[in-house]
């Protein structure tokens, strides 16, 4: 998947935390890959608050936004699609990654979410998804404009 010739500037992505979750090993260690691989990382420290990681997508102009759950936090990415759409940010593409039940997948795939990786997913398929991800908000960006 070749979704850099996509890109109209390098992908940028912010790995953040939201809800009660302080487990952060996880999040750290994707944010890191994906810094590796060439994109613009924006990490936040855990435990942030629905309105304060759309304020911060739009601050720093994402494209991507990557949503660590290890303890039910999943769950608020609902609110936080209906957020990002309150505030015009409807072509930032939103991932989520940890520990996501089956049952509990399919209503995040229908508030919006582009992608569920569970554990042990392959590093190099979470960093082509949000480079290819990265390429579609850009795109949906410049039709906006």
């Amino acid at each position: 998947m070749n979704s850099e010739a996509n890109l109209t500037r390098p992908a940028k992505v912010l790995v953040t935390k939201i809800g009660l979750d302080g487990h952060d090993r996880g999040s750290r260690i994707v944010a890191a890959a994906l810094r590796d691989a060439g994109l613009e990382v924006v990490y936040t420290a855990p435990w942030q608050e629905i309105p304060t990681v759309a304020k911060l997508a739009m601050e720093e102009d994402v494209d991507v936004i990557g949503v660590s759950s290890l303890a039910t936090d999943h769950l608020l990415v609902p609110k936080l699609m209906k957020e990002l759409h309150k505030a015009g940010l409807d072509y930032v593409k939103v991932i989520v990654g940890g520990i996501v039940p089956d049952n509990e997948e399919q209503d995040l795939l229908d508030a919006g979410v582009a992608r569920v990786f569970h554990p042990g997913s392959d590093m190099a398929d979470i960093v082509g998804t949000v480079q290819m991800l990265a390429g579609e908000a850009q795109n949906d960006t410049a039709r906006q404009l």
